[in-house]
């Protein structure tokens, strides 16, 4: 790579779905790009007509359209990591994988999104298999919440030795690491993060805040994809990311008529 080339600051990509609304998806991950000082790239696998209140449609761009979009990115930018979101069925997570496997990231965070804040699916059934097969043998970790990873094992997660065990059968699946998020479980207690790597186990703890939130795993996802792409080392980047997802959720408010709130990107800005 020439002087030239390596002069050009870091991006990051995001390959997701757009949220109409701006509080989740590619809107979301993109003002998370900003907040960590990364150039922030997309390119659209999907469109979803949604605001606080719900999904009303969804809109798979073609494939073909998905593909360019991927290339030009790979093209023209040095890309230091892919965050991976919204994939909405088998045959868009084929054409994903298909580009990284053509463009080789140094690192990949899948954020494995199938139910919206409201309870909408937001995966068809049959891509559930292609994102445990092509998906996670590519990532550098998997980010899921709990509903996702249990859709992923086909077991409940009821507590935190649950959650443990869960990370480790993820893990068994494919994915090298995995940020299991716990602000599903049960309780009333603190919200308890568990990253499993080669390494053990690292935790993250936060006061439970009582908000219905919107965006938080598209955010801690793009998080940790900006930070690795800074040079942080994984357990780093993770731990830094819980920790700015908990600042911008105390900062959040609620934009639409709906009671779900917004994370504060900006107020939860690294350095401030």
């Amino acid at each position: 790579m020439s002087t030239i080339q390596d002069a050009r600051p870091v991006s990051v990509l995001t390959i997701a779905g757009s949220d109409s609304g701006g509080g989740a998806g590619i809107q979301a991950d993109l003002k998370t790009f900003a907040a960590h000082g990364v150039h922030g790239l997309s390119a659209l696998a999907a469109l979803t007509a949604q605001h606080t209140r719900g999904v009303t449609a969804v809109h798979v761009p073609p494939l073909e359209f998905l593909d360019a979009q991927i290339d030009a990115c790979f093209e023209d930018f040095r890309i230091g990591a892919v965050k991976l979101g919204m994939l909405a069925s088998a045959p868009v997570i084929e054409t994903v994988a298909r580009a990284l496997q053509r463009h080789r990231p140094a690192q990949v965070v899948v954020d494995p999104v199938m139910v919206a804040t409201s309870g909408a699916r937001l995966l068809a059934e049959d891509a559930l298999d292609a994102l445990r097969t092509r998906l996670l043998p590519l990532a550098t970790v998997l980010t899921p919440n709990l509903p996702e990873a249990e859709l992923l094992l086909g077991t409940p997660i009821t507590d935190l030795d649950g959650m443990t065990s869960a990370a480790a059968a993820l893990r068994a699946l494919g994915a090298p690491a995995v940020l299991l998020k716990g602000g599903h479980l049960p309780g009333t207690g603190e919200v308890v993060d568990i990253l499993a790597d080669a390494g053990g186990e690292q935790r993250s703890a936060h006061p439970r805040l009582r908000l219905d939130a919107h965006g938080t795993g598209c955010t801690l996802a793009s998080a940790v994809a900006a930070n690795l792409a800074r040079g942080l080392h994984l357990r780093a980047a993770c731990a830094a990311a819980v920790e700015y997802v908990h600042a911008a959720l105390r900062g959040g408010y609620r934009p639409g008529r709906g009671e779900v709130v917004v994370l504060d990107h900006f107020a939860a800005t690294p350095g401030r």
